[in-house]
């Protein structure tokens, strides 16, 4: 699959941040449950990669990928883990080089027009807008649509349940991603079946046909 048909494969691609092991597999089951398929494991904690490994090998219906990539060997360890996409917060010009030539679907951030034009040089058309809040929101994804017709975007940073609609409709918008999904004290209170509600939630929000 091609970065633009995973992202279409939900209207909202949870951050996940996996503190334990044990939590991993439950919470990508009760998110799955929800109607979220598409789920974007950060590298934040010690146990991420063990995380993202115990997913693939036991949830397959999820559609995993790897976030918080911030050099060419986070992208090495995303692949050995089983990754199905890259992710990341930003990129520099070793990072595109290294994600393009990996095979990887893979989702750069950017903030600035200049960032959008240095991924358009390396061979992306579909970006993470991150933070998305800070960078502007459904302003600056207007705006980047002028100059930018052919790209699509993730906007990720600051985008909840009630404002995600409003970047849904813009005709750039693949998908938005979100931290909501997963609020820290369900999951270290194993709430899974908060968490699929909230997964449900989601998956209602209108899906941009547009933004195929």
């Amino acid at each position: 699959m091609q970065t633009r048909e995973i992202l279409a494969a939900s209207p909202v691609m949870p951050v996940i941040v996996i503190d334990e092991l044990a939590s991993a597999v439950p919470l990508a089951r009760a998110l799955v449950a929800g109607g979220i398929r598409v789920l974007e494991v950060t590298l934040r904690t010690a146990a991420a990669l063990d995380s993202i490994r115990a997913i693939v090998a036991e949830v397959p219906e999820a559609l995993v990928g790897v976030g918080t990539i911030v050099s060419p060997a986070d992208l090495e360890a995303a692949r050995a883990a089983g990754a199905r996409f890259g992710v990341s917060p930003g990129a520099n010009a070793e990072l595109l080089a290294a994600a393009r030539d990996s095979g990887l679907p893979f989702l750069p951030g950017v903030m600035t027009p200049s960032d959008v034009i240095a991924a358009v040089a390396a061979g992306f058309d579909t970006l993470k807008l991150f933070p998305a809040k800070q960078a502007g929101g459904v302003g600056m994804l207007k705006a980047l649509g002028g100059p930018f017709p052919q790209l699509r975007f993730c906007p990720t940073g600051g985008i909840d349940l009630t404002s995600a609609p409003e970047f849904l409709a813009l005709p750039n918008v693949a998908c938005v991603g979100g931290s909501w999904l997963t609020p820290a004290d369900k999951v270290q209170a194993g709430d899974w079946a908060a968490i699929t509600r909230l997964a449900a939630d989601a998956a209602a929000l209108r899906r941009p046909a547009h933004a195929a």
